[in-house]
């Protein structure tokens, strides 16, 4: 049986088309509960977060699925990622007031979709999409289209307390007939949003799909993970440069504070570790007295 924050693949044996189910409850409680956003913001971004796990099991790569909604308006961004262990976080960005919007395309006017794959080793790359369509799930099958050649359908679902998604896509340099991927296609649009939610994997694809020869995998376990640090901080730190740095010291008490927002987490620099990180060699600096 399924199981709550998991993400678990299937592949239609005879159709040459595969797919992809998540479900995120704990993992998507643990994002929301260390900021208070507004329920149209906590769904969008669990709609953010189950696409990002979504399309990172369709790439071979060990590092992080980063995926960005920016807008002009109080909303913005929403981000979402992923590790190639399954690893997520988000957050999202407001400035202002929220308008009345009841939708993805309602609250991005004028907006654009990033989705940047970023390698632990090799360079980063980034596709950039407009944010034409009238959902988070049809803008990315716009950019699967645009960038990728792939047929792709995605579904995406969040009640405020868990969040969901399915996606199927055409395999790579398959030869596969039409009138597969277009059967598959309509029998995944009977699905509606609370059977997303709510059924168990198995369930929900026997009544979707109990006359094609599907194949479930195993399931893979999904968990909020934020890999912030204190070495990463100063390595962002670093790029500021030492006068700066020391000057905050002053201005701040004798300490910097460096806030994680995806986790809350604080970080606390005092003169002696600016001095440490920035290689000065004199106890003495004239700015700080």
């Amino acid at each position: 049986m399924s199981s709550a924050d998991t993400i678990q693949r299937i592949l239609f044996e005879d159709a040459d088309v595969r797919g992809v189910v998540s479900r995120l409850d704990d993992s998507y409680i643990a994002v929301m509960q260390r900021n208070h956003y507004p329920p149209i913001v906590r769904q969008l971004l669990g709609e953010m977060l189950a696409a990002v796990t979504l399309m990172s099991s369709t790439l071979k790569f060990d590092g992080r699925l980063i995926l960005q909604a920016q807008g002009e308006g109080a909303l913005r961004l929403l981000m979402a990622e992923c590790s190639h262990h399954h690893q997520v976080r988000g957050i999202a960005r407001i400035d202002g007031d929220l308008p009345d919007a009841h939708s993805f395309a309602d609250i991005f006017q004028s907006g654009r979709l990033a989705l940047t794959i970023e390698p632990s080793q090799g360079q980063r790359y980034q596709g950039v999409v407009p944010m034409e369509a009238g959902s988070l799930a049809a803008c990315l099958e716009d950019y699967f289209s645009r960038s990728e050649q792939l047929p792709t359908r995605i579904q995406l679902a969040c009640d405020g307390t868990r969040a969901a998604g399915m996606l199927l896509q055409v395999l790579p340099a398959a030869q596969g007939k039409t009138e597969d991927w277009n059967r598959i296609g309509l029998l995944a649009e009977t699905l509606k949003v609370d059977e997303l939610l709510a059924l168990d994997n198995e369930e929900m694809l026997y009544r979707l799909f109990h006359e094609e020869n599907c194949r479930l995998y195993e399931p893979q376990s999904l968990e909020f993970h934020c890999d912030c640090s204190k070495e990463r901080c100063e390595r962002a730190l670093q790029l500021v440069g030492r006068d700066e740095l020391l000057q905050a010291v002053q201005e701040q008490g004798g300490t910097i504070k460096v806030d994680c927002q995806f986790c809350n987490e604080v970080y606390i620099f005092d003169q002696q570790d600016i001095m440490s990180m920035t290689h000065l060699d004199s106890p003495e600096n004239p700015i700080l007295h």
